[in-house]
């Protein structure tokens, strides 16, 4: 690649995105695009991940209809009007007009909620804990760009129902934890949970906690979030229990959404390098590609390659031998671009030595090993990997986090590094929308919340927009 990521990082997602062969856009329906093979294979294991730890959770996999009828849709006020704006809408079935409109998933409260009120009547029916790994479409407005924002994209949906509130506040957390140990620890993004502004609130749900990270031009981009639902959609769609008393009580609901498609952007985007992609162990197609060098034992070096990759293979590891007729510089540029954690070399010195080198991705630094200890080694060396991706994003991300007490320190920052910034404010309640619509149209910065794992609570300060005392501390930035 010819394109750093640092100085234009929206030019370097572009041609990662096709020189890595993630994504064709030339599919003539605007919003839309083809996820290809090499992007669909890491997205599996994100898939896998994610769905390990949602049942091992007490989750249990759903598959519910793409199509909501209309009547459904419609039953929850606060949700239609917040989500009407965005939805496809199927009004025709061959050459017939339906009896009703159906709308084309754009998230499943209205699709699953209709079942929970008929699969729950007692108390021991809960807690019902649904999850659906699947497409939803919306009709996005803005300009869209690949895994960013889209008219159909990817994600895992969860939806909770709960005795009591107690219950689904815990669900909460739960959901946070989750994405703490997959999202950051497996794949090596950082983030802050806030708590969102009464404006910015799911439709429908008391509170929303959402996942916020930033992408390397500094912007700031959502992930997970979280939502308490309280007994709103309960007592919309007649979701109730009876209690050991026989008194009928209306469920608790919490729903969470980790959207796989754009944490793939932020996965590709935070771990990659100028290089091109760098991958997690545990995400690559290929964890290892063996590279034989060319010479006068070319046969004896492809069977020795073959041999080690059935080797590593029964250690579990995914393994190809690139044995095409490419020059071996090519082919060390290309499947580094491809992200794959570790090259084997294999020629003539290494086949005399009965020794392998092997190349990290990570760092580009190689070592030799004897051939007879190299699963084992990659083993050890994956681990070390893992741990160097988190603390290099890690330390990328806190140097993003930065404070401001006044609009000039505010302004400055925004122009020279971005990222988050915390500051003083008004009020995070309907009050503050004022404070928020000026700070938007004078700098264009978005409220994201207040932080959620740490309380911060401003002590003599002003806020920075109206001057009046600051109740909170709020993080603004630039977002996606």
């Amino acid at each position: 690649m010819n394109i750093s990521k640092n100085d234009s990082f929206s030019k370097w997602l572009t041609e990662i995105i096709k020189e890595a062969e993630l994504a064709d856009l030339r599919y003539n329906v605007k919003g839309f695009i083809v996820n290809m093979p090499w992007a669909v294979m890491i997205m599996k294991r994100m898939y896998a991940l994610y769905e390990e730890e949602l049942e091992k959770n007490g989750h249990l996999p759903a598959w519910f209809p793409a199509v909501i009828p209309k009547e459904n849709f419609e039953i929850e006020k606060e949700h239609v009007e917040g989500f009407k704006a965005e939805v496809f809408w199927i009004t025709e079935g061959g050459d017939k007009k339906l009896e009703q409109p159906l709308a084309l998933r754009p998230t499943s409260e209205t699709a699953m909620y209709k079942m929970f009120s008929l699969w729950i009547q007692g108390k021991s029916d809960l807690p019902l804990k649904i999850y659906q790994s699947t497409q939803v479409w919306r009709y996005e407005t803005k300009s869209t760009r690949p895994f960013l924002r889209g008219r159909e994209f990817h994600w895992i949906e969860t939806h909770c129902a709960f005795s009591s509130r107690k219950e689904a506040e815990n669900q909460v957390l739960e959901d946070m934890r989750t994405t703490e140990k997959i999202m950051h620890q497996e794949f090596c993004i950082p983030f802050i949970f806030f708590e969102r502004p009464e404006w910015d609130k799911f439709p429908g749900a008391l509170h929303t906690y959402a996942a916020d990270s930033l992408m390397p031009d500094g912007r700031i981009i959502q992930q997970p979030s979280t939502h308490l639902l309280g007994q709103n959609f309960a007592k919309a769609f007649n979701i109730t229990f009876l209690d050991e008393n026989g008194k009928k009580n209306f469920a608790w609901q919490t729903c969470y959404g980790p959207a796989i498609w754009r944490i793939f952007a932020s996965l590709i985007s935070i771990n990659g390098d100028d290089r091109g992609l760098i991958l997690p162990f545990k995400l690559a197609p290929f964890q290892i590609v063996i590279t034989p060098i060319p010479s006068e034992k070319n046969e004896k070096i492809k069977q020795k390659a073959l041999e080690l990759k059935q080797n590593l293979e029964k250690n579990g590891l995914r393994v190809k031998v690139d044995d095409s007729n490419k020059k071996p510089g090519f082919k060390f540029n290309f499947w580094e671009m491809k992200g794959v954690p570790f090259r084997i070399e294999l020629g003539e010195k290494e086949l005399n030595s009965k020794q392998v080198t092997i190349a990290k991705r990570i760092d580009g630094t190689k070592i030799k090993v004897n051939e007879n200890e190299v699963a084992e080694k990659i083993k050890e060396l994956s681990i070390e990997m893992q741990k160097q991706l988190i603390k290099k994003a890690d330390s990328i991300f806190e140097g993003r986090v930065s404070t401001a007490e006044t609009i000039e320190e505010l302004s400055e920052i925004i122009k020279t590094k971005r990222g988050f910034v915390k500051i003083p404010f008004c009020s995070v309640g309907l009050e503050g929308v004022e404070c928020k619509e000026k700070l938007k149209n004078k700098l264009h910065v978005d409220v994201r919340g207040e932080r959620f794992d740490v309380k911060e609570k401003p002590e003599n300060k002003k806020c920075i927009i109206c001057g009046k005392e600051a109740k909170h501390y709020v993080y603004v930035g630039k977002q996606y």
